[in-house]
């Protein structure tokens, strides 16, 4: 079978799409070449809803294989493993803008795979991977309501860069990824150096303007070669069921139910209302099946009527208000630091910890420039912090995705190695969720790492925005600081973190076709003013600066420099040498290829003593010099002294005392502790030292 190929020019690089060419059993199938990065992208459906589900089951995978950049993969079975931090969060930068096109009532299991082939530095895979998913289920029989299109853009010395290689991508002050419908955004993803709110909104809107380019392309490629949407079973909640509920239970009483701060409250009441519709309907089996669904979408219609209609918010704040702000630091004892951020019922705890730069993480994956990460920050989210039971099964992707989101936040404002020579770990533990627990990691990791005396440069904070929509694109209402229920019923989550010079990251969800420019641009101001208040209010006052120095309990670091051809003598034969050293003085020794030594340890004497050992072993002897060693060698002629481990040096016996001597034992024994000057070389060439000639 002949297969179609499609081509246009996207930033200066030729985008092709293969059609028909592999994978013709999928739904919808498109091999992806951007420059010389190849990716294959595929949709693929059931035949039939999945039963007993109340949600579209879509499956996002990004699988990295490293034969794409021509490595083996390491670990013992030498192939790949589980999904890469990276791949996790490529899929849920898919899924994200993609799930909203998909029909509301569609229950059918849905899969979009993307398999890297191969990888050009000039072309990140994840953009194409991205497209890719797009057009493949665009040109399939799957329902979608598409195309969607994404753009990524970076900057540099304040130049926008539309769709940026890997290395631009990595160190420039932009990471940006933006998704777009024909008329609206619909995702946006950023990390960022502190870029000011307006340049950020040009930078959106012109990923927005290069996806209409996008999208008009795909058009055409439906057009040509794409599949009729197939029907299917709608899972819908009828009209008539509805009818029936609202007549048991009136709106009036179900505004009652939902109206409320607490959620405990709200959701006893929601029980209740619940077991009375049970009640009625005990000889309906079929409403019986779907009556949760059911009483879902009536809470939803009642919370989104009260606060587009009548401006009243379930907990009775006014649409801009913030819930209540409490924060602490230092509640938890012996760890490096601590802090613990309260919005609402919406509670996390951050411990921050410090080790030496060698425990940074070990990265594996398709960038071949990163290959360790120095700040890490993980985002733990337990069943017990909505009042659930589960058992605990390890970090899933909204939890990889949170923490990655907090690290983006916080990495701009972060000392260098230099300025601060450590490796750092923050965890965010949830106590208690009610609503953008992301963002109040980001306001708690701040605190605890000022208080674990990490210097950042400034304070970051973070605040979601909400949205509830109406029939029209000017019927709308932003709400600031959104807790759990307006998340689940309203539109959108519009997270923005970043200090008082500018934005650090934003993390946008929404669950309708798309956003109108206004509704981005107040969100962004809405939210700009929320992190000021959260800083000026809560956090400063808590903890203004980082502290001078680090804790007790947290490891001490000296740095210094020594010549890379002398770092073979610090190592020893098989490590002898630096053993001795960690063995004298107890201390942690890491050096790096370039002569960079880091000793870290918590007895500052111990530390300075690993310093001094280190200088003598890099430091050629020279005349007039005062060191001082242990005797570890006596012989007939003299006696050998060791000044640090892996060096020493002899003291001829001649000059040994002022007196004369027949023995070396009559004035030194083996452990005597001395102090020797360099006298030079002597005529064979060997250094020679003294202890008479001390002065």
């Amino acid at each position: 079978m002949d297969y179609r190929s499609f081509t246009m020019e996207l930033a200066g690089k030729t985008l092709t799409i293969d059609v028909g060419r592999v994978a013709k059993q999928a739904n919808g199938a498109v091999l992806m070449h951007y420059g010389e990065t190849t990716v294959l992208c595929t949709a693929t459906a059931s035949e039939k809803p999945r039963e007993g589900i109340d949600f579209f089951p879509l499956s996002v995978e990004f699988e990295e294989k490293m034969y794409s950049v021509g490595k083996i993969p390491g670990g013992f079975n030498k192939r790949e493993g589980k999904a890469s931090e990276n791949a996790v969060l490529t899929a849920r930068v898919i899924d994200r803008p993609m799930r909203p096109l998909f029909p509301k009532d569609y229950r059918n299991d849905c899969t979009l795979n993307n398999l890297v082939l191969s990888v050009d530095p000039e072309c990140r895979p994840e953009l194409v991977a991205m497209l890719g998913s797009a057009i493949a289920t665009s040109i399939s029989d799957i329902p979608f309501d598409g195309p969607c299109a994404t753009t990524q853009m970076g900057m540099v010395n304040g130049e926008l860069i539309v769709n940026p290689n890997q290395e631009i991508w990595d160190t420039g002050d932009l990471r940006l990824t933006v998704a777009s419908t024909r008329e609206k955004v619909i995702m946006i993803e950023a990390g960022a150096n502190e870029v000011k709110e307006e340049i950020m909104l040009e930078a959106i809107y012109k990923c927005h303007e290069v996806n209409q380019t996008i999208i008009a392309f795909i058009d055409q490629i439906v057009s040509e070669v794409g599949k009729p949407k197939h029907t299917y079973t709608s899972c819908a909640v009828p009209q008539e069921m509805f009818d029936e509920i609202k007549k048991i239970v009136p709106p009036e009483e179900m505004e009652e139910a939902v109206f409320s701060d607490d959620k405990q409250t709200r959701e006893e009441n929601v029980r209740q209302v619940t077991e009375k519709l049970a009640e009625a309907f005990a000889d309906n089996e079929e409403w019986l099946e779907i009556l949760d669904e059911a009483v879902y979408q009536y809470q939803k219609k009642t919370v989104r009527k009260m606060i587009l209609k009548d401006h009243k918010r379930p907990d009775g704040r006014r649409i801009d208000q913030i819930r209540p702000l409490a924060a602490e630091v230092d509640l938890i004892p012996r760890v490096h630091g601590s802090a613990m951020f309260t919005r609402g019922q919406t509670q996390i705890c951050t411990i921050t910890t410090l080790a030496p730069l060698s425990d940074k993480q070990r990265v594996d994956g398709l960038d071949e420039n990163k290959t360790d990460k120095r700040y890490m920050h993980h985002y733990n989210f337990p069943s017990y912090s909505v009042g659930e039971t589960k058992p605990s099964r390890g970090p899933g992707r909204r939890e990889i995705g949170h923490g990655a989101l907090a690290e983006r936040a916080l990495l701009p404002v972060l000392p260098t190695e230099e300025e601060f020579p450590y490796a750092i770990r923050t965890v965010s533990e949830t106590f208690e969720s009610n609503g953008s627990t992301s963002q109040a990691s980001i306001c708690a990791s701040t605190m605890s790492l000022m208080a674990a005396g990490v210097p950042i440069k400034k304070p970051v904070a973070g605040i979601s925005c909400g949205l509830v929509t109406g029939d029209t694109d000017d019927d709308y209402l932003v709400l600031t600081d959104i807790q759990g229920l307006e998340d689940f019923f309203g539109d959108m989550d519009f997270k923005v973190a970043g200090t008082k010079d500018g934005i650090t990251a934003i993390q946008m969800d929404i669950k309708i076709h798309g956003l109108t420019r206004p509704i981005v641009e107040e969100a962004i101001r809405r939210t700009r003013e929320a992190r000021f208040f959260i800083l000026d209010t809560v956090m400063l006052p808590v903890i203004s600066q980082p502290r001078p120095e680090v804790g007790k309990y947290a490891p001490k670091i000296i740095q210094m420099q020594i010549d890379p051809q002398k770092i073979g003598d610090v190592v020893g034969q098989r490590g002898k040498t630096i053993n001795a050293l960690i063995e004298k003085t107890g201390v942690r020794i890491d050096i790096t290829d370039d002569g960079a030594v880091s000793i870290c340890g918590e007895d500052k004497a111990m530390m300075e003593e690993a310093k001094r050992l280190i200088e003598i072993i890099v430091t050629d002897f020279y005349q007039g010099q005062i060191l001082e060693g242990d005797v570890v060698s006596i012989k007939e002629f003299g006696a050998f002294i060791e000044f640090a481990p892996g060096k020493e040096g002899m003291v001829h016996i001649s000059k040994i005392a002022r007196e004369r001597i027949n023995h070396v034992e009559d004035v030194l024994t083996l452990g005597d502790h001395v102090k020797v000057v360099c006298l030079g070389k002597d005529k064979m060439g060997r250094m020679s030292f003294s202890i008479k000639d001390v002065r």
